[in-house]
């Protein structure tokens, strides 16, 4: 059976991430929080080997700052995180540090507990201004959807095809939508203001200064079913509405986080 996605996304600022500052993070990852066993790494193709019982983070960091991409991965495909920073002819809100595992892992208590804790410290190394994290369909459905165009054809029948088109591509223009958990940093805490305070207590946690989770439900896996979208319904109207993608009208967000002039999330 295929493996059933949890993904975490924590959003990058628009600036390449040093090599020291994925250093520390790969130690958090893979050292000190041990998120899964490494077992390989690369960019394209993982075809460089890591020996478990001796990490050594210096060819890591020695890719990374090589390509500006890493992917390290376990020995299966069940975990692995990918740093995909901006590139150089990339829109400059893409950036991010997304790490897959087993949706398995959210069953318990301890894991949930400690993933929190665990992605608002990556946040804060990384001056992370937001981090989604849910089943990887849910991610995926509310961040793209599905467009049917036409080529009208000399013939005078169209030519019909299908793609994928982003609904909210980056932080810049707004939010998608609800997520299992939502971490949210000070440009988005100002851009909700004293609407945070109108959720209810066990869909809200402060993880310190200017961070704060939005949890709609316990586990991942009600994302999607009916139960989970209308308490996704419910906190949006708290919330705000006009702070998320319009999916059935299709329209961005009419609220966004204040950015300064280079781009950063004013903090």
């Amino acid at each position: 059976m295929p493996v059933k996605y949890l993904k975490t996304k924590i959003s990058l600022p628009p600036t390449l991430p040093t090599g020291g500052i994925v250093r520390e993070c790969l130690d958090l990852i893979l050292l000190r929080h041990r998120w899964f066993e490494p077992r390989r790494y690369g960019s394209a193709s993982l075809d460089k080997p890591i020996d478990p019982s001796r990490i050594d983070l210096a060819p890591l960091v020695a890719h990374y700052e090589e390509r500006n991409s890493l992917c390290v991965a376990a020995r299966t495909d069940r975990d692995f995180i990918w740093f995909s920073p901006i590139l150089r002819d990339s829109p400059p809100y893409t950036g991010s540090i997304s790490w897959l595992t087993s949706v398995a892992s959210a069953s318990k208590t301890s894991w949930r507990a400690a993933h929190a804790q665990q992605v608002a410290e990556l946040m804060r190394l990384v001056q992370s201004p937001l981090a989604l994290a849910g089943l990887d369909t849910d991610l995926h459905g509310k961040q793209r959807r599905l467009v049917h165009k036409s080529i009208p054809q000399e013939t005078g029948k169209d030519f019909t095809y299908s793609e994928e088109e982003f609904t909210v591509r980056d932080y810049s223009e707004g939010l998608p939508g609800l997520f299992w958990r939502n971490f949210y940093g000070p440009a988005f805490l100002r851009m909700f203001g004293e609407r945070l305070g109108a959720l209810p207590a066990e869909s809200r946690q402060n993880l310190g200064e200017n961070l704060v989770l939005v949890q709609p439900y316990e586990l991942p896996t009600a994302a999607g079913t009916e139960s989970g979208m209308a308490r996704e319904r419910e906190l949006i109207s708290l919330l705000g509405p006009e702070c998320f993608y319009d999916h059935e009208h299709h329209t961005l967000p009419a609220r966004r986080p204040v950015l300064d002039a280079l781009g950063q999330p004013l903090h």
